[in-house]
């Protein structure tokens, strides 16, 4: 076995099952991600992609928790030029984006078959990568939605992605809404490929994983392969070109006197003080 760490991401490969094992950590923000964080990801995938020996990746969260998404602490701090007070133009904009999102689409059409363990949490940017996975092991406990939804405004992640895993109706209620809901309530729809206790993802998804190994690597590579010509003649077809496009104008609104502003209300104070003023604001919502 192979090991590659770095402080917040780690990469493990082990030849003899055929599997490796990508784990993001950062437990003191419940494994949130920031763009370098991504941007290692990215380079794990390439080191992944080209190693005939491995089969799958298990991509998973340190400490039985999978991903809140990303690290608020940096939210719009990553579109700021170096020496620069103005506000970023909007190529700025795009490009960071672009930069951005690039990770995710190699992940669709990953050419090993991708696994997410899906413990605790997948919000935002975990619910994006869960979503583009060949195959989701899920807590039935586990809270997954996109609540940054509620201080950046509903037009967030990857729209394609969610309409075409998702389907319209959950999409746009977990958007319009900006709400968490546990896995549970999606188990019926299918919409992961397994939905265990908490207790039992990590085992079911370290079992899962041996049993796809044992499928031919030409086989899962070139299944892998078709199934991304095929979506392609879907939905799916525009995440590529619209993720980025709609991140960059969705997140870049102009709030009224009488709308929660994330970014304002960070700046009075500390983040932890902005996601109180949020719930405040947004109370408990329906009984769903």
């Amino acid at each position: 076995m192979t090991a590659t760490e770095t402080e917040r991401v780690v990469l493990e490969k082990d030849h003899d099952s055929h599997i490796a094992r990508i784990t993001i950590c950062n437990p003191a923000k419940k494994n949130a991600m920031a763009p370098e964080d991504c941007d290692l990801m990215g380079r794990h995938l390439e080191d992944i992609a080209d190693d005939d020996e491995i089969k799958v990746v298990i991509l998973r969260g340190h400490g039985g928790v999978f991903s809140t998404g990303v690290d608020l602490n940096r939210a719009y701090g990553w579109y700021d030029k170096p020496g620069e007070n103005r506000r970023p133009s909007q190529r700025r904009r795009l490009n960071i984006d672009r930069k951005g999102q690039r990770m995710f689409h190699e992940f669709i059409g990953f050419p090993k078959a991708t696994i997410v363990q899906l413990e605790s949490y997948a919000l935002g940017l975990g619910l994006e990568l869960a979503l583009s996975a060949d195959m989701v092991v899920a807590s039935r406990q586990a809270k997954v939605g996109m609540p940054a939804a509620r201080f950046l405004g509903p037009v967030l992640g990857n729209i394609a992605l969610f309409m075409y895993r998702l389907g319209p109706v959950i999409t746009r209620d977990l958007l319009l809404t900006g709400r968490m809901a546990e896995a549970a309530e999606f188990e019926s729809a299918h919409l992961f490929t397994r939905f265990v206790d908490e207790a039992d993802v990590a085992a079911e998804t370290e079992a899962l994983a041996a049993q796809v190994a044992k499928m031919p690597a030409d086989g899962i590579t070139i299944a892998k392969e078709a199934y991304r010509i095929i979506e392609a003649s879907s939905v799916l077809s525009l995440e590529e070109s619209t993720a980025y496009f709609f991140h960059s104008y969705g997140t870049n609104l102009r709030f009224e006197p009488d709308e929660f502003n994330f970014v304002k209300e960070r700046s009075k104070g500390s983040t932890t003080e902005a996601f109180r003023k949020r719930d405040e604001h947004y109370g408990e919502g329906t009984a769903q």
